[in-house]
């Protein structure tokens, strides 16, 4: 928890108290449901709490902006995102029931109102939106593929509708084909520990 005091000191008191939270509620439901490696839980926060957070560095979601979150897993970025932007929107998608089941279980445990989750493939979502973000489910050339018709025209954030995609190492043979379309963001700009020294977000703009 100091980690998210340290970095986002201005949370409410509500906002701190569902951080805490989570500790608890993932190693609970990690026991009965595996979502995260039990040598991860070890770094519980800085691993997938702070690292989804690389977002909010990033950008500052606008009130009544609608979020993806594609191939969620355990609810990463999606739950933590939900818990520091309460007034935007975020549907949770995975095409793994089990996990989708233990995001449920923790948003409503947490009282995080604004998460939505359903057992779905990107390809089946229905809608359009201002950002699909992920943690890296596969190529980001493969990963646009799947979402370049879910993406809302009008944009009305700071940056331009599209994705943003946490990923590590190097980027550049990938990105390559997509480079004038993309804006990456190093996390350790943000963030001084050694974890973050090869993570980024990289914007693509849609």
């Amino acid at each position: 928890m100091d980690l998210i005091t340290k970095y986002f000191p201005d949370l409410s008191n509500e906002q701190l108290e569902k951080f805490r939270q989570l500790e608890e509620l993932y190693l609970e439901w990690n026991s009965k449901i595996n979502v995260i490696s039990r040598k991860d839980m070890e770094h519980f926060y800085e691993r997938h709490v702070l690292h989804s957070l690389g977002i909010a560095k990033v950008i500052q979601f606008t009130p009544g902006a609608q979020v993806l979150d594609v191939g969620t897993g355990g609810g990463f970025p999606g739950i933590p995102l939900a818990i520091v932007f309460p007034e935007t929107k975020f549907l949770l998608v995975d095409s793994i029931g089990k996990k989708i089941k233990v995001v449920q279980e923790i948003a409503e445990a947490a009282g995080i109102k604004n998460v939505e989750a359903v057992k779905a493939r990107a390809e089946e979502v229905k809608g359009k939106f201002d950002f699909v973000v992920s943690r890296a489910v596969t190529t980001l050339p493969d990963f646009i593929k799947w979402v370049e018709g879910k993406i809302k025209r009008e944009s009305r954030n700071t940056m331009q509708n599209g994705i943003l995609y946490l990923k590590g190492g190097d980027l550049d043979v990938e990105l390559a084909p997509v480079k004038n379309k993309c804006q990456v963001y190093n996390l350790s700009d943000y963030f001084e520990e050694e974890f973050f020294e090869t993570k980024k977000v990289v914007h693509v703009s849609l």
